[in-house]
């Protein structure tokens, strides 16, 4: 069965592979990895190897039995596009996605270039199909060249997350991206979100045409702070792009 999400933008994840390595600040105080290094060491347990690399070729179908159209997180124990998974593994993971197309699959990386080209080959240049959303996750300023990697794919439904967002992030273009979800750090060490952070990004997509999300602010847990900016809350979302048929099963 699917596995029912917490996260406040989808439905229910899905991991093919789960583990990772730290490629920036924002996978400092990764939530999956303190999550899974909890059952290190227990034989018979999922996460037995802690948040080493694993791919899980038997969950490979599973999107194929939920008939119920969801929005499905891919990975979110891990990174479809972290170097050492096999092409061939990617391969597989984008044909159940193309197969399953009454589903809408949410793919976030942040290994941008590695995104940029092997969706450039898999669809010669070619678009997206349109339930196969593609995103990046943007911490700082440091970080926006992932952003460009994004928007040279050839996409309607290309998304950012700005989670954790760790640093202020000014005069950013936006145009062309479907949707923003910011939201602050939580777990023990936290680091705090600026409101004017938020703040800055959320005019910056009411100017780009982008759909808005805040998520959250943060701390010791996730609602710590609650998800309220300047007493509002912000559930933008990309209806725009979710295509047709999903939209008449969904009841939307």
């Amino acid at each position: 069965m699917a596995q029912k999400s917490e996260i406040e933008w989808t439905d229910a994840t899905w991991n093919p592979v789960t583990g990772c390595t730290k490629v920036g600040p924002g996978c400092d105080h990764c939530y999956a990895e303190r999550f899974a290094e909890r059952w290190r060491g227990l034989s018979g347990h999922p996460y037995e190897q802690g948040f080493d690399l694993k791919l899980w070729p038997s969950r490979l179908q599973q999107p194929l039995g939920w008939k119920k159209p969801r929005m499905i997180f891919v990975n979110s124990m891990s990174d479809l596009f972290h170097k050492d998974i096999d092409r061939a593994f990617i391969d597989r993971v984008f044909e159940v996605m193309e197969q399953a197309d009454w589903h809408v699959f949410q793919v976030l990386t942040k290994r941008s270039s590695l995104l940029r080209s092997y969706v450039k080959a898999r669809y010669d240049g070619g678009s997206v199909p349109p339930h196969i959303w593609l995103g990046v996750s943007v911490e700082d300023a440091a970080h926006v060249s992932r952003i460009v990697h994004l928007k040279e794919i050839r996409s309607e439904a290309r998304f950012i997350s700005f989670e954790p967002l760790l640093g202020p992030i000014d005069d950013v273009d936006l145009k062309d991206i479907a949707w923003a979800i910011v939201g602050g750090e939580s777990g023990p060490g936290a680091r705090p979100m600026h409101p004017d952070w938020a703040r800055r990004l959320r005019d910056i997509c009411e100017r780009d045409g982008v759909a808005f999300f805040f998520k959250q602010w943060g701390g010791p847990r996730p609602k710590s702070g609650g998800r309220l900016l300047d007493g509002e809350e912000w559930n933008g979302f990309p209806w725009q792009v979710v295509p047709e048929p999903i939209m008449a099963a969904l009841g939307v």
